[in-house]
């Protein structure tokens, strides 16, 4: 068995076939609703670091909520304090295996993930 984690929010469609596409392949798969268990900054940090990005390409700059906080120039450090607050403001799904991580959109990008 794998031990996989994913960063899951039940009202979205990538983020429902990205839990399919993991419980398909028979994976230990452990569901962090991250609306719900809000992650902080800290491991906001450790997620930006797994996937290898800024927290500009980890931000949900179309969200009506990036607009009306008015994020557009934010430095990295704002941001990611704003999605700490915000969790809706993180971009989903996100599959994590091994220190490693990826945006699931498109869930095929987590078959690099498993190999």
């Amino acid at each position: 068995m794998q031990d996989v984690t994913i960063w899951h929010n039940p009202r979205c469609s990538k983020s429902r076939d990205a839990l399919s596409f993991l419980e398909e392949r028979k994976l230990d798969i452990k569901i962090v609703k991250y609306l719900e268990s809000q992650p902080n900054e800290k491991e906001i940090k450790e997620i930006l670091l797994m996937l290898g990005i800024s927290a500009k390409d980890l931000v949900r700059s179309k969200e009506e909520l990036f607009k009306e906080l008015n994020l557009k120039d934010a430095s990295e450090t704002e941001l990611i304090k704003a999605m700490a607050q915000y969790p809706k403001l993180i971009e989903r799904p996100i599959v994590i295996k091994n220190g490693s991580a990826v945006i699931a959109r498109p869930k095929e990008k987590i078959v690099k993930l498993l190999a």
